[in-house]
């Protein structure tokens, strides 16, 4: 019955899917909806599976950092792996979940330099943290509520003096006197003066424009007179005189007038100070949460001396009974009964009950993707459902706390990137754009700056043959049409495997591809190449577009697709200009500098000009497929013939007989 009480500030599990690990939570309040149900405001924390590459890079960092200065013991590989899944991100993002989906509870401590590591490992449901993660910057800063505990946060105590040993120490630098009690003053003298220090105070707020505003009464001024400010300036001022009543009092009203001392609650607004309170029902005590987001202008130490005085007025008390009577109108516990319904995982074989199938029913000789056994009351799937992965009960159980399994395995990326979102279909030409590294100046030079060396990526004898045999999982169409997608090879070859005793023996036919020798590729290459512009002698001429009868660079009938003649007249596909008539889209008469290949521009754009649109006319729909599929080989358009033109009509001068046309 205890077991399945849950109340406030206690670290629990929640189930927000069937096949993902649990949601660790942390409960802040247990509030009941208009319908009866119960809902629970919860703290977020995360795991490293929730995380981005770059902050889990941060947080092996801040791992190898405690290890070291903790001196931990050493470790197997298998138990680092097991201790990244104990490791927690404490956050501040809070959310409301049903408390009918509690699944149980956990224990999760903040992380302490006097811990061993490994003694995580040996409790059941015990978890850590040291860092805070931010979900909105995506950023993991250190938890500023640190224990300091430790050998390097130990005071240094010097030895004892002996008897009659004189302390050679200077004490003007190890401490500051700020009063005297053998002084040569009584005590109703020194209550005397701190009535004149209060006194002149209130006299100082009432010549003060801006504290007559704040305090416009006398009892307000005569209040705020009466802090401590005042008399520590007061006990100050005796100090500094010797105790010299006379003296003292001058100090307190010198030539320009008397004194003003004000103390961080008057020097707040009323604005400030519902800032302030907005600030802490947010944050907390975090003062530099408080400070960072709602009062930047303030410093630190006024922030915190504010919040020590605020507590001593009526403000606070009213706060706090107000938080008292809506605690005791919440719900301090609830009682959630233990879930028993079967996971929609369960492989069930045909005729068999949930729970007893064993290994003898669906997928029979595969074993557990974590610890690799073969034989379980019951197996659950896990993992994408192409890969038929699957795992015993004690490893699911692991899977569902800790967020992954026993032992390392490649296929458990797969299985994460399949159970947190769905695959995209496809990418936009903007996305694939942004991910190319040349699209910033930085990473185009952090390409430049490698030393490029020319590498082959070889496929083995077993790949090649996974290929052939698997290839309904494989799939390679699809794989061509999506390269962003990853493919399991060790799955695909762990399938080959068992496939390949039963594949046919026939050997398999291979096409023979004649290939041209290295010299006819040469020649064709060299055919192929353009030939660059000479830039004439004397000034450059300017271009301008009003000009038709400029010549041009050469322009493209199709687009993008050069041609060598149009109606018996040629055009070069080398970059030669053209001979009349046919308008380009840019001009150059400097010869161009060769463009390193990472610092190539974006992509041209290639406009088609009035006459070639009129040329793109004459063609047939199957000439246009041909110059597409064979955008190397010159297109002839054959232009019609213009129209015969009339003769024209020679009238008489002077005759009214009709006119007969001959053609």
């Amino acid at each position: 019955m205890a077991a399945n009480m849950y109340r406030v500030g206690d670290y629990v599990y929640f189930e927000n899917s069937s096949s993902n690990p649990y949601l660790i939570r942390r409960i802040e309040e247990l509030n009941k909806t208009a319908n009866g149900n119960v809902e629970a405001k919860v703290v977020c924390l995360f795991r490293r599976r929730d995380i981005s590459g770059n902050l889990n890079t941060l947080a092996d960092s801040n791992a190898r950092d405690f290890e070291e200065e903790s001196k931990q013991p050493s470790v197997s590989e298998q138990q680092k792996h097991q201790l990244k899944h104990r490791e927690l991100f404490l956050s501040r993002q809070f959310e409301s979940l049903p408390a009918t989906h509690i699944r149980g509870k956990c224990n999760v401590t903040l992380l302490n330099e006097t811990d061993v590591l490994v003694n995580y490992l040996e409790k059941e449901d015990c978890f850590f943290y040291s860092l805070v993660f931010d979900p909105v910057q995506k950023t993991l800063l250190a938890d500023q509520g640190e224990i300091r505990v430790g050998s390097k946060y130990q005071a240094e105590i010097p030895d004892k003096l002996a008897e009659g040993e004189a302390d050679s120490r200077v004490q003007e630098k190890l401490e500051t006197k700020v009063w005297d009690p053998d002084n040569q003053l009584k005590d109703p003298q020194i209550d005397q003066f701190l009535v004149v220090a209060r006194a002149v105070g209130t006299f100082a707020r009432a010549l003060d424009c801006s504290s007559s505003i704040r305090q416009p009464s006398l009892h307000m001024s005569a209040a705020a007179a009466s802090r401590d400010i005042t008399l520590f300036h007061a006990m100050d001022t005796l100090q500094k005189n010797g105790y010299d009543l006379a003296r003292a009092m001058s100090t307190l009203v010198p030539q320009g007038g008397p004194v003003l001392c004000r103390d961080e609650m008057e020097e707040w607004s009323a604005s400030e100070a519902m800032l302030f309170e907005e600030a802490l029902e947010k944050y907390g005590k975090d003062f530099n949460d408080i400070r960072q987001d709602f009062l930047p202008w303030k410093s630190l130490a006024s922030v915190v001396q504010f919040y020590y005085m605020w507590k001593t007025t009526d403000r606070y008390i009213q706060q706090k009974r107000l938080k008292a009577a809506e605690a005791d109108s919440k719900l301090k516990q609830v009682y959630i009964p233990t879930y028993t319904k079967p996971n929609p995982n369960q492989i069930m074989g045909p005729g068999n009950k949930p729970g007893m199938n064993g290994a003898a029913g669906f997928q029979k000789g595969l074993s557990c993707e974590s610890c690799h056994t073969v034989q379980s009351p019951q197996w659950y799937a896990w993992g994408p459902p192409n890969m038929q992965c699957r795992l015993c009960a004690s490893c699911w159980i692991y899977w569902k706390k800790y967020g992954g399994l026993k032992t390392p395995t490649q296929l458990e990326g797969a299985a994460r990137a399949s159970t947190e979102s769905a695959p995209r279909s496809h990418m936009t030409r903007q996305e694939v754009q942004g991910m190319s590294p040349f699209t910033s100046s930085a990473g185009r030079a952090k390409l430049l700056a490698k030393n490029r060396q020319t590498f082959i990526l070889q496929t083995t004898k077993l790949t090649r043959i996974a290929r052939r045999v698997c290839q309904d999982i494989l799939q390679p169409r699809r794989a061509a049409r999506r390269p962003y997608a990853s493919i399991n090879a060790n799955a695909v070859k762990a399938e080959c495997m068992i496939r390949l005793p039963k594949a046919s023996k026939a050997p398999v036919k291979n096409r023979p591809v004649a290939r041209p020798s290295l010299a006819t590729i040469v020649k064709e290459l060299a055919l192929q190449a353009p030939l660059k512009l000479k830039a004439p002698r004397g000034a450059p001429t300017p271009i301008n577009r009003n000009q038709a009868n400029q010549p041009r660079a050469a322009s493209n009938l199709l687009g993008k697709r050069p041609f060598d003649s149009v109606g018996g007249l040629p055009f070069s596909t080398n970059g030669r200009p053209f001979t009349s008539g046919m308008r380009t889209t840019s001009q150059s008469v400097i010869k161009r500098q060769k463009v390193n290949p990472g610092d190539a521009p974006n992509p041209v754009v290639f406009v088609a000009t009035k006459d070639t649109r009129a040329l793109r006319k004459h063609l047939s729909q199957a000439e246009m497929r041909r110059a597409a599929r064979k955008p190397h080989l010159p297109v002839r358009v054959k232009l019609p013939l213009p129209p015969r033109p009339l003769p024209t009509p020679i009238l008489p001068s002077s005759t009214s007989e009709p006119i007969v046309l001959e053609d």
